[in-house]
């Protein structure tokens, strides 16, 4: 059993946060579009961003911000214009961004984050910002998690939130979230926001420590499309709040604090996955018997990546084959003869060699999938064992459908 349970209140679950989400006038349909999230004092900040060698002038602001002080209270966040591939003006707008929002909140500059989404090449439509910046810091709010959740998000169809709470030192700590991606999702960051907010005492070397090992064993997990996008965040903040003793160094209670941010890091991301665009169900992939546990992720995000595993579950085709050359080229060495593969309960493959299965019923547990609760009963498991070692390792994604290509050829248009 974990040690926490869920609870209500997304990123202002936490002790010390508020939140707001408004329409500025950002995005073309009129929907909520400017959100921000505010620590009533100053917390340790930790982030991972984008990998690609084309970032958004808010990803290398936020680098700079970190490298020069571990810090912050507000994340202001625009949807509707990436801010990439903009060049100086870009940055510009950038830095104007941080200086209009901090002093509309009377904090210092340097203690403001950013983050934008939408379309690549686009400046953000300043003007808009400008005015509604007062607004947006008007709105805040302890209850403002879910507008802040609504106000990132672009061609997702649901928000994403979730928020845990465990006990440290004898006292309550929370850890909320929220994030927005549904399109250009692939590991290493993909087209992704993630906001994370904690009330917990950690130092700034360990609160970025467990951040990156959570963002591997979750963002950097899920697979939507192949595609890696330019402004992908995950920033998360911790304020300390809860009146904890300050964790310091590797030990217990560091564990159980990053397990439980590793939790809420992997249901955003897994929301994430099952909100892919076009998508009918969650894929999930299990990978043990690896050398350890990098390569066992390696190989199920291989698997979750595939187009053609994708395609086979959309199809409602048991066609293991393809999740067995999915895994033969992961890059991952392995004997072939310890194959085994599982669809569901259906073992189709065990030793190298193929078995008999119940097609009609393979291919009736996809169909279930596809009309499953969300996140509940609406996730394909596949599990795959290539040997004896150690490594285990998951990764998510979702079936690829007619919806994709409809959906991002009319993207700009």
């Amino acid at each position: 059993m974990a040690d926490w349970q869920e609870i209500t209140g997304g990123i202002t679950a936490p002790r010390g946060y508020q939140a707001a989400g408004i329409t500025a006038g950002l995005k073309p349909s009129g929907l909520p579009d400017l959100a921000l999230i505010f620590s009533e004092v100053e917390a340790i900040a930790a982030g991972v961003f984008t990998t690609s060698q084309v970032k958004a002038a808010c990803v290398e602001y936020c680098r700079q911000r970190l490298q020069a002080k571990q810090s912050a209270r507000a994340i202001l966040c625009n949807a509707g214009q990436a801010n990439a591939a903009t060049g100086t003006q870009g940055y510009l707008d950038t830095l104007e961004s941080a200086l209009a929002i901090a002093q509309a909140l009377n904090i210092s500059s340097e203690s403001v984050l950013l983050a934008s989404t939408g379309v690549i090449g686009q400046r953000i439509k300043m003007d808009a910002l400008r005015s509604g910046i007062p607004k947006v810091v008007a709105a805040l709010s302890e209850t403002g998690s879910d507008a802040a959740a609504g106000a990132i998000i672009t061609t997702d169809l649901v928000t994403k939130s979730i928020a845990l709470e465990t006990t440290i030192g004898d006292r309550p700590v929370r850890i909320g979230g929220i994030a927005k991606g549904s399109g250009m999702i692939h590991p290493n960051m993909a087209t992704m926001l993630a906001f994370v907010t904690c009330d917990a005492v950690v130092s700034p070397h360990l609160w970025q420590q467990m951040l990156a090992r959570a963002a591997d064993r979750s963002f950097n997990s899920i697979t939507v499309d192949g595609d890696t996008s330019t402004n992908d965040s995950l920033i998360a903040l911790a304020n300390g709040q809860s009146r904890t003793p300050a964790i310091i160094e590797w030990g217990a209670e560091a564990e159980k604090l990053e397990a439980m941010l590793t939790a809420v890091c992997q249901h955003l991301a897994k929301a994430i996955a099952r909100d892919g665009e076009g998508a009918t169900c969650l894929i999930e992939v299990e990978v043990t018997g690896a050398h350890d546990e990098l390569s066992a992720r390696q190989i199920a995000r291989t698997i979750a990546g595939s187009s053609l595993v994708k395609s086979a579950i959309f199809g409602r085709d048991p066609n293991w084959g393809r999740i067995a050359a999915a895994a033969g080229r992961a890059g991952v060495p392995f004997e072939q003869e310890n194959l085994q593969i599982k669809l569901g309960n259906f073992l189709m493959l065990e030793n190298g060699q193929p078995l008999q299965f119940d097609r009609a019923a393979a291919s009736a547990y996809l169909k279930k999938a596809a009309t499953g609760a969300y996140l509940q009963q609406d996730t394909v498991l596949i599990s795959v064992n290539i040997g004896n070692g150690h490594g285990v390792g998951k990764a998510w994604g979702c079936d690829l459908s007619y919806d994709y290509v409809k959906i991002n050829a009319e993207y700009t248009t």
